[in-house]
C-alpha cells in the first residue's frame, strides 16, 4: 500500500505540471502581446503612425518565440485580437495564424507580428472563424513612422494593415497567403468557457485579469474621434 501511494504522489505532480504550463502559457503570452506593443507604439519614430492606429477598427498582435515560447517552426504564430468597442478596446480573442510565404522566421531569428484592420470589411473577415489574407481579405505593409501621409493607394484601400519586427527591425510586410483563425480552446483557458471571437469582441465579455496590462496599453491609443462642427457652421 506505501508503495502504491508513494507512486501516486510521485506521479501527480507531473500530471498537473502540464496543465498548468499550458495555462501559463496563456496568461505569458498575454503579457508578452502587451510587451511587444509597447515597445513598438514608444518608439514613434520607427512605430505604427498614431493616425492609423487611431483609425483602426481592430488590432491583432502575434508576440515572437522568444517573447512568448509558443512559435512553432517557420510559419506558425498565436496571438490576439482585439476591436474598439465604446470607446476602448474590447476583450481579447485568441487567434492563430498560419502559412504564407513571409515566414515568421528569418535566420532563424523570430518575429513579432502586428495587423490593423482599418475598416467594417476587415473587421467582417476577422469575425469570420478563418479566413486567408491577401484572398478573403486584401492586406498591404503598413507604413512607418510618425504619420501615415506618405501611404500608397494600396494602403489607403486595404482592409489590413501588417508589420513585422525582427532583430530589432520594425517593417511593413505583406502577409498574403496565411491563414488567420480562432483558438476556441485556449479562449476557453482565459475565460473559463469556451467563446468564439466573435462574441468576445461584439459583446460585453469582460476582459480576464490576465489581459488588464494589454487593454491599459491600448487604451493609451484612443480612436480619433470626428471633428465638431463649430457654432457658425450650424447657423
Amino acid at each position: 500500500m506505501r508503495i502504491i501511494l508513494a507512486a501516486t504522489l510521485a506521479i501527480a505532480p507531473l500530471a498537473i505540471t502540464p496543465l498548468l504550463a499550458k495555462d501559463n502559457d496563456s496568461f505569458k503570452r498575454l503579457n508578452a502581446t502587451a510587451v511587444v506593443f509597447s515597445e513598438i507604439m514608444a518608439t514613434p519614430d520607427k512605430g505604427i503612425p498614431e493616425d492609423l492606429l487611431a483609425h483602426a477598427q481592430c488590432i491583432v498582435i502575434v508576440p515572437s518565440e522568444k517573447s512568448a515560447a509558443f512559435l512553432v517552426g517557420g510559419k506558425y504564430g498565436k496571438g490576439y485580437v482585439s476591436c474598439r468597442r465604446g470607446g476602448g478596446w474590447s476583450a481579447p480573442g485568441t487567434v492563430i495564424i498560419e502559412g504564407g510565404s513571409f515566414g515568421f522566421q528569418i535566420g532563424g531569428s523570430a518575429t513579432d507580428v502586428i495587423m490593423l484592420v482599418m475598416n467594417q470589411g476587415g473587421e467582417d473577415k476577422l469575425l469570420s472563424s478563418k479566413f486567408t489574407l491577401g484572398a478573403d481579405a486584401s492586406i498591404a505593409a503598413g507604413p512607418v513612422g510618425r504619420t501615415a501621409e506618405a501611404q500608397t493607394d494600396l494602403q489607403m484601400h486595404a482592409e489590413i494593415l501588417s508589420w513585422s519586427r525582427s532583430q530589432g527591425l520594425f517593417a511593413g510586410v505583406a502577409l498574403e497567403g496565411a491563414t488567420l483563425r480562432q483558438d476556441l480552446n485556449d479562449n476557453a483557458e482565459i475565460y473559463g468557457r469556451k467563446l468564439d471571437n466573435r462574441e468576445i469582441l461584439t459583446t460585453a465579455v469582460r476582459a480576464p485579469r490576465a489581459a488588464a496590462r494589454l487593454i491599459a496599453e491600448l487604451d493609451k491609443h484612443p480612436a480619433q474621434r470626428p471633428a465638431v462642427a463649430s457654432a457658425g457652421n450650424n447657423q
